[in-house]
């Protein structure tokens, strides 16, 4: 698909995070190697023996040594991160090079290809804490899900956490109109829709929009209207690998590609009106997303039909509740101006987004 994430695309946006090592003459295995770093994101040093400048060797996030190179720096300093890697599969000495090297591991290609580009990116990343990925979804249509959702990502923002907000209802209109920021330049999801396999967190974050200190993957205003699984696989990957927040905005339906999205939060918030009706509708789709999702709450928005309040909906869906979800007077008028949801620090919707995240927070640094 044009414009689709490509490696090359993704290693453009990225730049140098970390620099892998390859030490190898052997022209084949330098092939693979660099193919392989490209699928990651990266790109490696390459020498055919020991770096002659100081700290190469132990700077390295990772160290590709080639089979034919062993001998070559078998005086190195001793060091986490070094892998052995060649083609023969049946070659009994391999072991005994390894040891002599101090290896962690011995690959052979092409077998090791999928492992060790995940274990290249790494590297070159970092490997954190995952960021903290809570999922939105509306009990009916017109819950105020979206809302809730742009609200939860501002407000993050503005306490300086590093927050991604993802769009995952391609019906819903876009959460960068909501954000005021539909003309801001950036990647939309259908240059990601053809992705597979792994995307680079740091391509993904300077590829997106940045609205109001927050990254946006939104929709554009094509007819697009499918995420393929794979490609929601790997955008949330490595959404989730940048660490802080990531706030998603889920539909009501269900098709692969939410899903996946599901099988990644660590805690859904559906969104449900104080109304029999709603409650009616929002057991559908609690059922539905139950059957992925370990950790689903409901957070409850009034005003509410006779007899009801937030406790019985709550008691209704049998899910944990999280809170009511108040009223943001003048929100409309805020939206039209271009102020996003949550956007005033003293409103009420804004205080209620503060106060989960600082409950979220410490729930998900203690598990």
């Amino acid at each position: 698909m044009a414009g689709a994430m490509t490696p090359d695309r993704l290693s453009a946006v990225e730049g140098r995070r970390g620099t892998p090592l390859i030490v190898t003459e052997d022209v084949e295995l330098l092939d693979d190697l660099l193919r392989l770093c490209a699928a990651a994101g990266v790109e490696p040093e390459v020498h055919h023996g020991l770096p002659e400048r100081g700290g190469g060797w132990e700077s390295a996030p990772l160290v590709l040594v080639g089979d034919d190179a062993a001998v070559r720096v078998r005086g190195a300093v001793r060091r986490r991160g070094v892998m052995l890697v060649g083609h023969d599969q049946d070659d009994p000495s391999v072991w005994q090079r390894a040891v002599e090297i101090g290896a962690d591991h011995v690959l052979r290609l092409p077998d090791a290809e999928s492992w060790l580009t995940n274990r290249i990116a790494d590297a070159a990343e970092g490997v954190g804490r995952q960021a903290l990925t809570v999922g939105v979804m509306g009990g009916r249509g017109g819950a105020g899900a979206s809302t809730l959702a742009c609200a939860l990502a501002v407000t993050a923002a503005r306490a300086g956490r590093r927050a991604m907000l993802i769009d995952g209802d391609p019906l819903g209109g876009g959460l960068d109109v909501l954000l005021g920021g539909e003309s801001v330049e950036g990647m939309r999801w259908p240059d990601f829709a053809g992705s597979r396999g792994r995307v680079a967190s740091a391509a993904l974050e300077e590829a997106l929009p940045r609205l109001h200190d927050l990254r946006v993957l939104s929709w554009d205003r094509s007819d697009a209207v499918v995420i393929p699984p794979e490609a929601m696989r790997a955008v949330l990957a490595a959404a989730r690998r940048a660490g802080g927040v990531v706030v998603v905005d889920l539909p009501r339906r269900m098709d692969e590609g939410v899903a996946e999205a599901l099988a990644q939060l660590d805690v859904g918030l559906l969104v449900v009106p104080g109304e029999l009706r709603a409650v009616a509708a929002a057991k559908r789709v609690a059922l539905a997303a139950g059957m992925v999702l370990g950790d689903l709450r409901t957070v409850v928005r009034g005003p509410y039909s006779t007899g009801l309040d937030e406790e019985w909906v709550a008691k209704a869906l049998n899910l944990p509740l999280v809170g009511e979800l108040p009223a943001e007077p003048g929100l409309l008028q805020a939206l039209s101006d271009g102020d996003p949801p949550g956007g005033s620090a003293r409103g009420p919707l804004a205080r209620f987004c503060t106060a989960f995240w600082d409950r979220a927070l410490v729930k998900g640094a203690a598990r």
